[in-house]
């Protein structure tokens, strides 16, 4: 067992050119965008779908549990992939098959079609989700790594913020099945940028091509590294507390407190707005402090603005406003733990970049798959949103003080892959 005061051995510098630093940001970010648009677009439809297929809120809430869980699945199996295969084919027929399912969604009959539809959505986005983190750790390491995956949420910021919005404004113009033309063609848009734009950053020598018994002992391996274990439920609990804003959102604010969908798309971009601040001041705050420090700051923050949200909630205390500023406070300290966790635990599996992001993203997005609908079960409401939250943060912080430690990791500062 890898013990937590060890690393694993360094990886060898890639043979291949690294693109620039901006221009990675942006292709990389703009793959992974992919995912929040597929989940987010529509949000501000849930209620308008909850009418026309006749179901239920939690049901309809259960078509976004399809989408993550096929994140999670599809990662499982496309991170090895790229391990074996390289980086940019996986990637792209993955975003081909988001295309294939975004075009039949349009012509879903029914809440079940609708949600297996998604579920393949979901495998198809898996490919940008898993393969931009491995081709972030392709190229650098430690406290760079953290720096660059802090960049690319500023990409992967834009998508929240605009998704809803853009869902909103579309839905004066056509029906919800609209939203899942707009997502077919981005991705045929993304498929012709990185076939162009993106090189591969895994050459053959770096490969591991080991077969479906290989890749199991690569897992096993990696469930044997205390502290990768560790952060990688830090990460997924730290998810969590996201997605029960994504999903119970639209509920709280268009059920509580009647904002019509225009209305909603706009207050859930301002949210979305103090996640990409928190991101982008993650790389000014790692000049003074380590990765597992500004972590460990930004859950326990994220612990004690959930908790106010409660407060507030069950006292009705401040309305409209005092449940958004909660909220936004939530989200700003998930902006501060979500690209150091992933940047600590990559740090150690460097040899085996695509199936160390992959487990990380399965549990991402699997715990994300049941907190949807928890929140539902729970009352779809302000009080359900930050229960969750103080839930999942709090058995974040015990992970990091009983399992992680963080103050016994190791990590190179200023580790990054130079240029060739």
């Amino acid at each position: 067992m890898t013990t937590l005061h060890e690393r694993p051995a360094a990886v060898p510098a890639p043979t291949v050119q690294p693109p620039g630093p901006a221009r990675t940001a942006l292709v990389l970010g703009a793959f992974v965008a992919i995912g929040p648009l597929t989940i987010d677009m529509y949000l501000p439809a849930l209620p308008t779908i909850e009418r026309e297929l006749e179901t239920t809120s939690a049901a309809v809430q259960l078509t976004l549990t399809g989408t993550l869980i096929g994140l999670a699945l599809g990662q499982l199996v496309l991170g090895p992939l790229s391990d074996a295969l390289g980086r940019k084919r996986p990637l792209l027929a993955g975003t081909a098959l988001h295309v294939l399912a975004s075009l039949l969604v349009i012509v879903a009959p029914n809440l079940a079609v609708l949600g297996a539809l998604r579920v393949l959505q979901g495998v198809g986005t898996a490919a940008g989700a898993v393969i931009a983190i491995a081709i972030v750790r392709d190229l650098y390491d430690g406290r760079a790594a953290a720096t660059m995956l802090s960049r690319l949420f500023l990409v992967l910021g834009a998508a929240p913020v605009l998704a809803p919005t853009i869902g909103g404004e579309m839905l004066r113009y056509t029906s919800w099945r609209g939203i899942f033309a707009v997502l077919a063609v981005y991705g045929v848009v993304m498929i012709a940028v990185g076939a162009r734009l993106l090189p591969e950053t895994l050459p053959p020598e770096r490969r591991r091509s080991s077969g479906i018994a290989g890749t199991l002992r690569g897992y096993r391996g990696l469930l044997h590294d205390r502290a990768y274990v560790g952060l990688v439920l830090v990460a997924g609990l730290t998810m969590a507390g996201l997605f029960s804003y994504v999903s119970g959102s639209a509920f709280v604010y268009q059920g509580e407190f009647g904002l019509d969908e225009q209305q909603f798309g706009l207050l859930f971009g301002a949210g979305a707005f103090w996640l990409i601040a928190a991101t982008q001041l993650n790389p000014v705050l790692l000049r003074r402090w380590s990765p597992a420090q500004v972590l460990v700051t930004g859950t326990v923050a994220g612990a004690a603005a959930g908790a106010a949200l409660v407060a507030l909630a069950l006292t009705t205390t401040g309305g409209l406003w005092g449940v958004a500023l909660s909220l936004w406070a939530v989200l700003f300290a998930c902006g501060l733990a979500l690209p150091n966790a992933p940047a600590l635990a990559l740090s150690r599996h460097g040899d085996a970049a695509g199936t160390a992001a992959a487990l990380l993203g399965a549990v991402q997005f699997g715990v994300g798959a049941l907190v949807s609908p928890v929140v539902g079960l729970l009352g779809n409401d302000a009080a359900a949103i930050g229960t969750v939250v103080v839930t999942a943060l709090g058995l974040a912080i015990a992970i990091l003080v009983l399992v992680v430690r963080p103050w016994q990791l190791v990590v190179d500062d200023e580790a990054v892959v130079p240029a060739a």
